[in-house]
């Protein structure tokens, strides 16, 4: 490119700089209050990582960081179906009790071989990566179903996601109760997995520093980027952003509304059944109470992210960032060593913050 074409170029930075000074006493004010209060928890939770990182510079630290990855990791599958939910304007409480059934499933359907209290004795012996690979498939269908079953009843019956997923989280925790009953199994917690399924989970083929990267956090990842390209490059994003902002106006833009409302509960059961093949091996012995509140978590980190219950607003990226700033905060409060009963009144209030943001950004835009 010549010189003459690069000083014909505008500066992006001084155009920018010559409309602020345009703007009179007041337009700025707004401004500034406007951009605090966009970015207001993102300011409180880094002052509270400078806080930490002063205390103890190791928070900060390779062994630290990547510990809180490994963390995030394993709610990341749960945020990123849940996200979707919630731009639909919905949520979704029976996400953790979905974790616990495909976890239990998975657990049993993998114990050793020559363990004596082995849940099912009488499983036929197959080479152990073919019984992974259909454990995982089984429990991702699992999950489908219970995504099918409520996006279903969300869009026939017209109910409000909260009552539906509230019904179908109490009737998965008696099918939990219920399973863990089966077989040689008499409700008590469900171990000795096979090592072959717990590496291939927990596992580790690349190190930083010295510390193994699990497996699990790749898992991760892809679920990240395939998740990105749904949203963002296919018919069914766009579906999903339109429903979630006025799904009368996308009705009869000619988005096939039913049809959204159930593959994005499809595709969000999917997620948790992966996440509960991946929490099996992860915990190692699974009770009637793996899962529990695993929801609210996600649904915390979601809203953090900035993904809106009012509809129609939401980013992967936001996601991403929500679960390890609801990570950061936990660890950071571990840290300063605060009363473990304090912490989720902590935590809860940054959440009600959140969400109390969330809202006076929609005002205002209204």
């Amino acid at each position: 490119m010549s010189d003459l074409t690069q000083a014909k170029r505008p500066n992006f930075f001084a155009e920018k700089l010559e409309d602020y000074k345009k703007l009179t006493g007041r337009e700025k004010g707004k401004m500034w209050g406007n951009f605090f209060l966009n970015n207001a928890l993102y300011f409180m939770i880094g002052l509270l990582v400078i806080y930490v990182t002063i205390q103890n510079p190791a928070f900060l630290g390779i062994r630290s960081l990547i510990n809180m990855v490994r963390m995030s990791s394993a709610a990341m599958f749960m945020a990123l179906g849940i996200g979707g939910i919630i731009v639909l304007t919905g949520t979704d409480l029976s996400a953790g009790r979905a974790l616990g059934l495909t976890a239990v499933i998975s657990a049993s359907l993998l114990q050793r071989s020559d363990l004596a209290t082995r849940m099912f004795p009488n499983l036929p012996d197959v080479p152990i990566a073919l019984a992974i690979g259909v454990v995982l498939l089984l429990v991702v269908l699992v999950g489908c179903l219970i995504g099918l079953f409520n996006g279903f009843f969300v869009h026939k019956f017209s109910l409000h996601p909260f009552i539906v997923t509230l019904s179908t989280q109490m009737m998965l925790m008696g099918l939990i109760l219920l399973y863990m009953n089966f077989g040689t199994n008499t409700g008590q917690p469900i171990s000795g997995l096979d090592p072959t399924y717990q590496n291939f989970v927990r596992g580790s083929v690349l190190s930083i520093a010295g510390q193994p990267i699990p497996n699990f956090v790749w898992f991760a990842i892809l679920a990240i980027i395939v998740m990105w390209f749904v949203w963002n490059k296919t018919v069914l994003g766009k579906n999903m952003y339109a429903v979630g902002a006025n799904p009368e106006a996308a009705r009869v833009s000619g988005v096939n509304v039913g049809f959204t409302i159930i593959t994005i509960f499809v595709i969000a059961g999917g997620l948790y059944g992966f996440a509960g093949f991946v929490e099996s091996a992860h915990i190692g012995s699974n009770t009637a109470n793996t899962g529990v509140e695993y929801e609210l978590f996600a649904i915390a980190a979601c809203v953090i992210g900035g993904v809106s219950f009012t509809g129609g607003v939401g980013k992967i990226s936001g996601i991403v960032t929500g679960v390890f700033m609801i990570q950061i905060i936990q660890v950071a409060l571990q840290w300063l060593s605060v009363n473990a009963a304090i912490q989720p009144i902590i935590t809860g209030a940054i959440i009600l913050i959140a969400v109390s943001l969330d809202m006076q950004k929609y005002l205002a835009k209204k």
